[in-house]
């Protein structure tokens, strides 16, 4: 398992045992060959992940941030608070390579992403609470089933 995604829910409980056990889960795939980890840029659990990929690769200079996004960074944080939208060019900024799944905004341009998120990906690295079905991080939960890829899920350890 080379090619690790990242899904997730927006609200994080407990942030500190998410990240913790998340650099850990990290550390440990990578010390199995992980090298390219690709992440969705949305708030939440999505940004944790990817500033543990950055934090991580003062350590592990090999592997890289590969950034998958929805649509373009004006129309995906137009809803963001500052704070968010700082995170977020932050990350964007220390990304190894950005791909944008669609030029503009539309219904749909979530899962699309989510979509190029599994299929680049050999193992998924989630925060899924399955009563949470019908949220975005279900859906790529089930894609990745689907596709019969690994999945380690935070939200329950």
């Amino acid at each position: 398992m080379k090619k690790i995604c990242f899904t997730g829910h927006r609200d994080v409980r407990d942030t500190e045992k998410v990240q913790k056990t998340l650099l850990n889960i990290l550390k440990s795939l990578i010390n199995d060959g992980a090298e390219d980890f690709y992440a969705g840029g949305a708030t939440g659990f999505d940004t944790l992940a990817a500033a543990a990929v950055i934090r991580l690769r003062q350590i592990y200079p090999q592997i890289k941030l590969h950034l998958v996004l929805p649509c373009c960074e004006a129309e995906q944080t137009a809803r963001w608070t500052d704070s968010q939208k700082s995170e977020y060019w932050s990350i964007l900024a220390a990304a190894d390579s950005v791909e944008y799944t669609s030029e503009h905004y539309y219904d749909g341009c979530m899962k699309k992403r989510n979509a190029r998120l599994i299929e680049l990906s050999d193992c998924c690295v989630c925060y899924y609470n399955d009563k949470k079905s019908a949220s975005g991080t279900g859906q790529t939960v089930r894609m990745a089933l689907k596709k019969r890829i690994s999945i380690v899920n935070l939200f329950s350890l």
